[in-house]
């Protein structure tokens, strides 16, 4: 191409560097001149666009650029994300996620109850996943769920809300300060915040399941949140909203304590999270490495949820709901650790009497990722919840939990398979009385 060209798509370049739209050109094949309009004699050249343009439409994207290579290709986002054209600071993300789990369920009664064996196979979770960014700093993020659809006879179960939150991130140009508003997770425990895409086993542990809807509805009753973190070594949150809900309010025993219940005040508290050495600061929460990097932190948490109020027919008075956790996690490579405790302050002993006392709990669990193997990861987890601590002679309030698998990460989190063997005993005096199931489970997901 001569001189004349090169100068004329030079300066044509210049002149549209801030336009998003692409310039059809055309050429005089005699005089080699270029024109941006059609006319006669002339051929077209081709379509033009700025560099700003050309890298505000690029189409929608999905996979993790960061994500090692696995059997089926690099893991994803997650979501597919669409970036408008004309503002790149909008866009918009779509994803699902289906876990599916084919189970045989072992019942032992200490009794003369009949023992069980039964056979089920439900989707353990049923998401689509929405979330749209309408400034550099404010977006919003959703989600509609139906979650254990077919599982034992509840059959196929409604569509609800899970996430329903608008974040504002780093309003003031800092990551000290960002807020969550309406339905987003309080972090009342690691595992509990924690993805559930991302967590080892899609059973979380019994005793933080029951921290879950101890403070708030599903740990996202509607709140609003300020967290931030300072370089990654200090990370903290501090929120306020809804409380319990009376459909997962249950005694000691685990029984429902049914009835109606008023609550006069907001729950609040907080926690803080310390990643205390330098390099092994903790950049996101999940419990799923594949054997990359390192991290290691501890934390603690403090949340009330007071003046709850509630009348079953039986029973009419009001109590305050305190809860303390600790967490703690780690992993090197391939092996990675956790464990957490619970102290739980105004459990309700049984729903026929107005006897309020204490309950605490904690788990253990650890995976080791084996990348020679296709990235096969055996895990293990222990957990002991001691749910009324008073227990006088006779009674025997304590639930031990004892799970064994491997994953097997096809495509990271996009998609895996699990096999578990999983052991729950349950002491005389909680519901079902004296018991064991044992469940063997064969685990998928696919989640993008």
């Amino acid at each position: 191409m001569n001189k004349v060209v090169l100068s004329t798509l030079a300066a044509l370049a210049l002149s549209t560097a801030a336009s998003a739209e692409a310039m059809t050109l055309y050429t005089d094949p005699v005089t080699g001149q270029v024109f941006t309009k059609d006319g006669e004699g002339r051929q077209a050249m081709g379509d033009y666009v700025s560099a700003e343009a050309a890298a505000s439409d690029k189409g929608p994207t999905v996979e993790n650029p960061d994500s090692v290579e696995f059997l089926m290709g690099k893991e994803t986002g997650p979501n597919m994300k669409f970036t408008a054209s004309d503002n790149p600071d909008m866009w918009i993300k779509l994803g699902v996620r289906i876990q599916g789990t084919f189970e045989n369920w072992k019942t032992d009664y200490a009794d003369a109850t009949p023992d069980t064996d039964n056979w089920d196979a439900y989707l353990r979770r049923t998401r689509l996943e929405v979330a749209a960014g309408f400034t550099k700093h404010i977006s919003y993020v959703m989600d509609i769920r139906n979650d254990k659809a077919n599982y034992q006879d509840d059959g196929e179960g409604t569509f609800n809300v899970g996430d329903a939150y608008l974040q504002i991130k780093k309003p003031f140009g800092t990551s000290l300060v960002n807020y969550k508003l309406y339905r987003g997770k309080i972090d009342v425990s690691r595992t509990e915040t924690v993805k559930s895409a991302y967590v080892l086993h899609y059973d979380r542990p019994h005793v933080a399941d029951e921290a879950a809807q101890y403070i708030t509805h599903n740990r996202r009753g509607t709140n609003a949140k300020m967290y931030g973190d300072w370089k990654k070594k200090i990370h903290y949150e501090v929120a306020f909203g809804d409380g319990v809900s009376s459909a997962k309010f249950k005694d000691a025993s685990g029984n429902s304590i049914g009835g109606d219940v008023d609550q006069e005040s907001f729950f609040y508290g907080g926690k803080v999270v310390l990643s205390p050495f330098s390099g092994w600061e903790e950049t996101k929460r999940t419990e799923t490495y594949f054997a990359q990097g390192k991290h290691f932190e501890i934390g603690a948490a403090y949340w009330k949820s007071p003046d709850i109020n509630y009348d079953n027919g039986t029973i009419s008075q009001k109590i305050d709901h305190e809860l303390i956790n600790l967490e703690m996690s780690a992993h090197y490579k391939g092996a990675f650790i956790q464990a957490e405790y619970f102290e739980f302050d105004g459990v309700v002993k049984n729903r026929l009497s107005s006897e309020t006392g204490k309950s605490n709990g904690w788990y253990a669990t650890g995976e080791y990722v084996i990348e020679q193997l296709g990235y096969l990861a055996p895990f293990v987890r222990y957990e002991k919840w001691d749910k009324w601590e008073d227990a006088a002679s006779g009674e025997d309030y304590e639930l031990e939990s004892k799970i064994a698998g491997i994953n097997w990460y096809l495509r990271g989190n996009t998609t895996k398979v699990g096999l578990v063997y999983q052991e729950d005993d349950y002491g005389a005096s909680l519901k079902g009385g004296e018991h064991t199931d044992t469940r063997m489970k064969l685990t998928t997901q696919w989640f993008f």
